[in-house]
């Protein structure tokens, strides 16, 4: 990486921790993380249950998150939705979906 990428990428870093401090304000180190963390675990839930349900899919344009919550419950048969809890752990709503919410 060359000098000038790299001070950039310090810079880059300085300001997200300056920001992430701001966000936190008053609130211990610690539990500002777990709830990052919680956050991030929820994000990555959701988008794994999006891209296992669009990878199901032989269409394309098909997108899971676009869907309403009753087009779900009226096309995908509870079976289908206990087998994604079998594989997955957990299933979750289109507006449950953390882009969503």
């Amino acid at each position: 990486m060359d000098k000038t990428k790299e001070s950039q990428r310090a810079e880059l870093h300085k300001a997200i921790w300056q920001i992430a401090n701001d966000l936190r304000g008053s609130v211990d180190g610690w539990d500002f993380k777990s709830y990052v963390l919680g956050f991030l675990f929820y994000r990555f839930m959701s988008d794994n249950l999006r891209q296992y349900i669009n990878d199901g899919e032989d269409d394309p344009n098909f997108d899971y998150a676009n869907l309403t919550d009753e087009f779900v419950k009226q096309n995908m048969p509870m079976d289908e939705r206990t087998a994604i809890i079998h594989e997955k752990g957990y299933f979750i709503l289109p507006s449950e979906l953390f882009e969503n919410v």
